[in-house]
């Protein structure tokens, strides 16, 4: 078979994508993420147990919220991102939005706070443990939604990529929220907010790789029905 009548073979009886079946696939594969790091993080860590102080719920909220916040973010421009020229509707500043909120908070609270409590306010007790959880957790979630991405047609994949590990790592920060006892608002944009970024850079460059990694089998493979080795 010749280059050009494969090319002519697979251009034929190409029906159009529906215009909700992209938003539709991405959703499902965000709220399937969702069950199991949730789940699994309910099943590994628990929830925190002084939820009955009204205090302590606030403080959780607050976490909750900024999860909540980047994930629903995160998500609208997913969704723009895995169609051809996503690109150019997408803002990188609205999407920063959360993180510039919980900065501005955790700079209002450190200035109001005694020096000798800085430290306290930014490490907690427990940061190695959110620091490694938050990218761990969000390996699950990000997976299914690669899976999903995957059966779209995105044409910026580093951008693409980046803003799934966004929405990642959001969910895994909701799930550990649901345990963690640090709430001062200096741990949380440090610790949520790292780690959350984290995940959209490490995690986000494997979307490319695996598109490379992909293209490279499907050309050799169109070589190979195409006669040209």
């Amino acid at each position: 078979m010749k280059t050009e009548e494969l090319v002519d073979m697979l251009s034929t009886d190409v029906s159009p994508v529906e215009r909700h079946t992209v938003t539709w696939t991405i959703g499902i594969a965000i709220a399937t993420g969702s069950v199991f790091a949730i789940g699994g993080m309910l099943v590994i860590f628990g929830v925190r147990g002084d939820l009955t102080t009204g205090l302590a719920l606030a403080y959780m909220l607050v976490k909750l919220a900024f999860a909540l916040a980047i994930i629903a973010l995160a998500s609208i421009y997913l969704t723009r991102l895995a169609r051809p020229g996503g690109e150019s509707k997408t803002n990188a500043a609205a999407i920063m939005a959360p993180f510039a909120i919980i900065v501005l908070l955790a700079a209002i609270s450190v200035s109001l706070a005694p020096g000798s409590h800085w430290n306290k306010m930014v490490a907690g007790t427990d940061w190695l443990e959110c620091a490694l959880s938050i990218p761990i957790i969000a390996v699950v979630p990000f997976a299914v939604v690669i899976w999903a991405v995957r059966k779209t047609a995105p044409t910026n994949l580093v951008r693409t990529g980046a803003v799934a590990g966004l929405v990642a790592g959001g969910i895994s920060a909701l799930g550990y929220a649901l345990h963690c006892t640090d709430d001062s608002l200096p741990f949380v944009a440090v610790w949520y907010g790292g780690t959350i970024a984290l995940c959209a850079r490490w995690l986000g460059r494997c979307l490319d790789l695996d598109y490379c990694a992909g293209d490279l089998r499907h050309c050799q493979q169109l070589a190979v029905m195409s006669g040209d080795i």
